[in-house]
Order: C-alpha cells, then sequence, then structure tokens
C-alpha cells in the first residue's frame, strides 16, 4: 500500500467513524425529542381535563411542546445530513445546535440571575398544584415521588399543605392540620408507611417535628440537589457539546476526504502518464 493509499484510507475511515457516531447522536436526540413532545402534549391533555389546573401546567405544557418540537426537528435534519453527506443540512444542523445550546446557557444564567424569582414563582405553583392534590392523580402522583425522592414537604415548607381542603386546620376529618404520609420521615428503607403519620402536625412546633416530617420545602431541596450532582449536571452539557464538535469535525473531514480523495486521483493519473511515457 503507498503513502497516498494509506492517506485516503485513513481520511475515509475517520470520515465514516463520525458520520456514523453524528448519525447514533443524531438518533438518540430524535427519540428523545418525540418522548419530550409526547410528554408535552398528554400535560398539555391533562390540564384540559382539568380546568383548575391550568395556571399550574400551562408554561411546562408549551414549554414541552415546543422543545419536543425543535429537538425532533433539529434531530431529523442531523438524520439526514448524516445519511446524505450533505455539508449545508451539516451547517445548519451545527448552527441550530449552537443557537439552542447558547440559549439554554442564557436561560440557566437567568434563572441564576433571578434565583428568588425563579423559586418564587415555583413555590406559587406548587401551592397551586397542592390545592388540588386529591383531584389530580397525576400531580399527586409527581408530589408524592418528588417528597420522598427529595425527603421535603410542600413547596416552600411543609406549611403549604393548610391551603389544602382537606389538610386546613379548619377542615373535619382525619386528615384536618396534618401532611400527607410522603412527608413523614422514613427510619428504614423498607419501612412500611403509615398513612396517618402525619397527622396534626400542623398544630406543632417547628423543632418538634425533626423526628416526624420532613419540615424543608421541595423547591429549595430540589436546587440542592442540583448543587450536590453538579457532575452529573457538566455531564449533560457534555453531552449536549459533543454531537456540535462531532458535527464539525465530520464537516471539515468531509473537505479533507474529498480533497484527499482529488489529491490522489491527480497522483494516480500522473503516474499512469508516465508509465505510459517511459514505455
Amino acid at each position: 500500500m503507498t503513502n497516498n493509499d494509506e492517506i485516503r484510507y485513513c481520511h475515509k475511515f475517520s470520515y465514516v467513524f463520525l458520520k456514523y457516531l453524528l448519525l447514533l447522536y443524531a438518533i438518540v436526540f430524535w427519540l428523545i425529542g418525540g418522548f419530550i413532545l409526547a410528554i408535552g402534549i398528554y400535560a398539555e391533555v391533562e390540564r384540559q381535563r382539568f380546568k383548575t389546573l391550568e395556571g399550574v401546567f400551562l408554561a411546562p405544557a408549551i414549554i414541552l411542546i415546543v422543545l419536543g418540537i425543535v429537538m425532533f426537528v433539529v434531530s431529523f435534519v442531523g438524520v439526514l445530513a448524516s445519511l446524505r453527506d450533505n455539508l449545508t443540512l451539516l451547517k445548519v444542523f451545527m448552527y441550530t445546535l449552537t443557537i439552542c445550546l447558547i440559549l439554554e446557557l442564557l436561560g440557566g444564567v437567568l434563572a441564576l440571575a433571578f434565583r428568588n424569582r425563579t423559586v418564587e414563582l415555583l413555590n406559587k405553583n406548587i401551592r397551586r398544584g397542592i390545592v388540588n392534590y386529591y383531584d389530580d392523580l397525576d400531580f399527586k402522583n409527581i408530589m408524592d415521588f418528588v417528597q420522598k425522592k427529595f425527603k421535603c414537604c410542600g413547596g416552600q415548607e411543609y406549611k403549604d399543605w393548610e391551603v389544602n381542603m382537606y389538610h386546613n386546620c379548619t377542615a373535619p376529618g382525619p386528615l384536618a392540620c396534618g401532611v400527607p404520609y410522603t412527608c413523614c420521615v422514613t427510619k428504614k428503607p423498607n419501612e412500611v408507611a403509615n398513612t396517618l403519620c402525619g397527622y396534626k402536625v400542623l398544630e406543632k412546633e417547628r423543632l418538634n417535628l425533626i423526628d416526624e416530617i420532613y419540615i424543608r420545602g421541595c423547591t429549595n431541596a430540589f436546587f440542592i440537589w442540583l448543587m450536590d450532582n453538579y457532575k452529573t449536571m457538566a455531564g449533560l452539557l457534555l453531552g449536549i457539546l459533543l454531537p456540535q464538535v462531532r458535527t464539525s469535525s465530520l464537516k471539515n473531514t468531509q473537505r479533507s476526504s474529498r480533497f484527499t480523495d482529488g489529491q490522489c486521483d491527480i497522483y494516480e493519473a500522473q503516474s499512469e502518464l508516465e508509465a505510459i511515457t517511459i514505455s
């Protein structure tokens, strides 16, 4: 194998490797986009069913639908660009990912810059959801999962449950002045939950509840979890950056491969011409 053949083979191998790696990324993001779009549509359907939750789920449903559509369309362009070796589509794919990344970083910076406002908005929406806690099974399941996962209670604090008509201290019944059992402190991993463990806790002092329920709010607990898992967040950011780097590499490799192929063709033509001249 001559040096020209080795160069050509090396460039073709690099190009094919990057091509199918980008195709894999595009397909994965395509599927994720479709999944997010489906969740957004489902959230919008549920919002239409429960008009009382309109203020709670309107923004998330729209965000999920828009995000799902953008990811689905852009990833589809990436799939076509990889399969058709189209530099124009590759540029569209790369530039669109760059714009999306800038918008995400900008959104993150704004959320941090206006953290108090963001937390206030989240707490307000959670309290609205708590009002309809027993009317919407989906919100109930989400809230129960969050409270157990992050070991928290309510949005801002455990007293947020007073806004629920069943947990308000003026309400009749065993749930009055209490909180759901998912707010209760679990001492053993597989311990059977006592559904009335939050009985009358809203009447007690905060310091007396440390061993009974989680007194911190879920909003602060979630932000603390994000700070504690910054490596995971950095990994997700890297996962967004990699397709852009691969797209740029694929574009440059494709150009280089074409140049190398053309250069090798010239060398082959010169060699054939020299052979004819000698003969």
